[in-house]
């Protein structure tokens, strides 16, 4: 008698525990054939979405962790990724023999760090080029196409950051996708794009430039979810995949009118001209400066829309059975 039996022998369990089984050995089965994904990053908000729809879509998910959070044993994010399902590893960017042996592990490493933090992704390029394991790398380049901004002489060196490591990547000839969904909806829509609000106005709103440049926005979630169809894709290895969902491309004008819609009420337009909102960007200080100049760059520029993409790289395209959540939905639940 094995050890296992010797374990449940005397100890009856509910009639459908033998099918419970069976459903676990199925997964584990379908499980095996599946990538397995390093998600570097994890304890943030976009990392922890990364790990959730990537164990949702079956895959053996990893996420590295910060030893610093281990040290607390009701960390938030902690509890989170383990009931999720993902396997916890212990190590950092700035650990480099921890890094190696958590990308040896994996098939596919996701990385979610923040853009300031873009730079530390060089040892993780380096671990991923010495394992000589991993099929994909999906790079933190979430946010704007930075080869297509034409604000770049005044971003104090925020998309630089993001150049250089793409440069490395294709350097190394690493096998990556790039992923650019824009604006995160957390970021400037639940003010409906009002520098200073933490909730959209009620009487009066600000309208940048002519208000007719369309900026896009895409819900986290979502945004994890198109990333983890990218995993097992041939179409998309060694390029670009771009966010436009429809119901997600807005004005300020339609923003604006939209809000009016769904508070029944009529707000009082403020016209900032390209010319004001240069001035205001000059004299604000940080961070304020920096949403500013996103507003520009989106709703005056156009870096969000002003260039064409092909329909076999966008993503409602590629994958139209994902689900998301439109920016309509978001409003209705700010009203």
């Amino acid at each position: 008698m094995s050890a296992n039996q010797r374990r449940l022998k005397g100890h009856p369990f509910p009639s459908f525990f033998p099918h419970l089984l069976a459903r676990r050995a199925a997964a584990m089965s379908e499980e095996a054939g599946r990538s397995r994904v390093l998600v570097v990053g994890a304890t943030g908000r976009l990392g922890g979405s990364l790990v959730h729809a990537s164990i949702a879509a079956g895959h053996p998910t990893f996420a590295l962790v910060r030893p610093h959070h281990f040290a607390l044993p009701d960390s938030a994010p902690l509890k989170s990724l383990a009931a999720a399902g993902a396997m916890l590893l212990k190590g950092s960017l700035e650990d480099y023999p921890s890094l190696l042996e958590a990308v040896r592990q994996v098939d596919v490493v996701i990385c979610a760090v923040p853009t300031k933090h873009a730079l530390e992704q060089k040892p993780l390029i380096r671990a991923i080029k010495e394992s000589a394991c991993v099929k994909r790398f999906i790079p933190a380049e979430f946010g704007v196409d930075h080869t297509k901004i034409q604000i770049c002489d005044m971003d104090h060196g925020f998309y630089e950051k993001k150049a250089e490591i793409r440069r490395l990547i294709e350097s190394e000839d690493i096998p990556h996708t790039y992923v650019y969904c824009n604006f995160l909806m957390r970021y400037l829509l639940p003010s409906l794009v009002q520098p200073g609000l933490d909730a959209p106005p009620r009487d009066e709103v600000m309208i940048f430039g002519g208000g007719n440049t369309k900026g896009i926005f895409v819900e986290e979630s979502d945004v994890a979810k198109f990333t983890v169809c990218t995993i097992e894709d041939p179409r998309t290895i060694n390029k670009s995949l771009f966010l436009r969902p429809p119901g997600n491309v807005y004005s300020l004008n339609e923003l604006v009118g939209l809000w009016e819609t769904k508070i029944n009420k009529h707000l009082k337009k403020i016209h900032i001209t390209e010319e004001q909102l240069l001035k205001n960007i000059h004299d604000a200080p940080f961070p304020l400066k920096m949403d500013l100049i996103f507003i520009y760059s989106a709703f005056v520029k156009g870096d969000h829309t002003h260039f064409e993409i092909d329909s076999r790289t966008e993503g409602t395209q590629l994958y139209p059975s994902v689900k998301y959540t439109t920016v309509s939905e978001y409003l209705d639940t700010l009203v």
